[in-house]
């Protein structure tokens, strides 16, 4: 099942099952409890992000090819920061480049893992029963801040606008989240092809290794990192400018696309 989260003509946030880019079927209830269809046909005026999280945890070099692109050696567990919830925006919403950061924001395409009930130490074999969905994710990161002048992540990943989330959640039922292929599309080229079968932890180690490390509440969003190919990596480096438009797409979920322009 795919769920949409959207303002509709009367400007009312409203849950549906996605009909075309248009219109959804209303759904009546919580997106983190019970959903029941209406009967009713909704025009969809903004696709807004899925969910609205307490939390935005992230995974880092967590593909392997990314890994040895990033000259890193494979982690022995999972590599935690976080992304702020201020960073979060929507499908087609644009990314905005920083005053303080502007030249070297960088993309990456990733599968996120949204949290449907309080998780706290469950098993990797359980732990596929606390998820809610799966959505695609742009992590957008500040590499200068990231690499040189911070030497950490916090500023780097977190800027208003970093993380675009959607355009849909699927649930756990209709997709395989360990077998997916996964792209990025810069202005209609493609910089990252892989697959989720390339994780270092699959989404089940990601969930469960996080609930032995921090509750997940309701609704945190896990983005569970990128493959190889961002644009830090290339000779010469890409990064994102004003103008450009940047697509994530895996198959089984959709497109999430947003443009670029910069802070006024």
């Amino acid at each position: 099942m795919k769920i949409i989260r959207f303002l509709d003509q009367a400007n009312q946030v409203s849950l549906g099952e996605p009909v075309d880019g248009k219109t959804a079927k209303r759904l009546r209830g919580d997106l983190l409890g019970k959903l029941e269809p209406t009967g009713e046909t909704a025009t969809i005026a903004r696709l807004l992000p899925p969910v609205d999280p307490p939390n935005i945890m992230a995974i880092g070099l967590n593909y392997r090819a990314h890994a040895a692109e990033s000259g890193a050696e494979i982690p022995n567990e999972p590599v935690i920061f976080v992304k702020a919830t201020t960073s979060l925006t929507g499908p087609g919403d644009p990314i905005v480049l920083p005053k303080s950061a502007p030249d070297e924001v960088d993309y990456e395409a990733e599968l996120a893992i949204i949290i449907g009930r309080k998780t706290r130490n469950v098993s990797e074999a359980d732990a596929r029963t606390y998820v809610l969905g799966y959505t695609c994710a742009n992590d957008i990161s500040a590499r200068d801040c990231q690499i040189r002048r911070d030497k950490q992540w916090a500023r780097a990943k977190g800027f208003d606008t970093f993380c675009p989330l959607g355009p849909v959640l699927i649930t756990p039922d209709a997709i395989d989240p360990d077998n997916l292929p996964i792209r990025c599309v810069l202005n209609g080229k493609v910089m990252q092809d892989s697959n989720t079968n390339d994780l270092i932890f699959s989404t089940d180690k990601v969930v469960s290794f996080l609930s032995h490390q921090f509750t997940l509440l309701p609704g945190t969003v896990i983005v569970t990192g990128t493959p190889e190919g961002v644009g830090c990596a290339r000779k010469p480096p890409v990064y994102l400018r004003p103008g450009d438009t940047v697509s994530v797409e895996i198959d089984g979920i959709g497109a999430l696309t947003n443009p670029v322009v910069a802070e006024k």
